[in-house]
């Protein structure tokens, strides 16, 4: 069955030329011209993927995103015209797996529609019916795709987006071993983002505050003028 991708933007044409060329990869395309009405439909029927618009009237793409993440980890990719720091952070921290600015190239976003699919579908794939050993105090049950963190009084789950998982998944069975953000980026994101590695660093600046609030041991470190690598160990 074809996978299904809602489109959330006011903008008519934007919407049409998403729609087009999503359409000729043979997905399921809806639209939606706001945040209220995409919420709506996803209670009912919920999609494989949304791509949604910051600036709309009314609910914003930021508060559809938050929505969203508090029902499903469902992937989403946002689209923005406006080139901010901030918004981009702001957006990966409410839950968004992709960043795109506007006007960008339909083609890319085909790409990076796809790259995300392959990392999912992999991981939904995974035979293994048992869980990772402990990380620390971090437990990952791969065929549930849940991360928990255990102690004396058993087992909590703690919530993560689609790919704040499948970071901690490939660091955690690759622990011990240093990764470089590019390196990251291609085994992660499975695209390249042209030399732009700022999106390692939110999305592990994003799993390093849910960790903290877990009160976790397990932690992400940094190896200065390298990358990141996580291990048994605090050193």
């Amino acid at each position: 069955m074809p996978k299904t991708i809602y489109v959330v933007d006011d903008e008519t044409n934007i919407r049409e030329i998403v729609r087009s060329y999503i359409e000729k990869e043979g997905y399921t395309v809806k639209e939606f011209e706001c945040g209220e009405d995409a919420l709506k439909a996803f209670a009912t029927e919920m999609p494989d993927m949304l791509i949604i618009d910051i600036m709309m009237p009314g609910m914003s793409g930021f508060e559809l995103c938050n929505e969203i993440r508090k029902k499903a980890n469902t992937p989403i990719i946002i689209v923005s015209a406006r080139d901010e720091e901030l918004d981009r952070i702001l957006g990966i921290e409410m839950g968004a797996d992709d960043y795109m600015m506007k006007p960008f190239s339909p083609r890319e976003l085909v790409a990076r529609i796809k790259a995300v699919f392959r990392r999912v579908d992999g991981m939904m794939k995974e035979k293994d019916s048992g869980v990772l050993p402990n990380c620390r105090d971090l437990k990952i049950y791969p065929v549930e795709r849940k991360v928990v963190k255990t102690d004396a009084s058993g087992e909590t789950e703690i919530q993560f987006t689609a790919m704040e998982y499948d970071f901690l998944y490939f660091m955690v069975i690759n622990k011990n071993r240093v990764f470089t953000r590019d390196q990251l980026l291609k085994n992660i994101w499975d695209y390249q983002y042209v030399g732009d590695t700022r999106a390692v660093d939110d999305l592990v600046k994003r799993i390093r505050k849910k960790l903290d609030n877990a009160n976790m041991d397990f932690g992400i470190e940094t190896v200065w003028g390298y990358g990141y690598k996580v291990t048994d160990k605090v050193e």
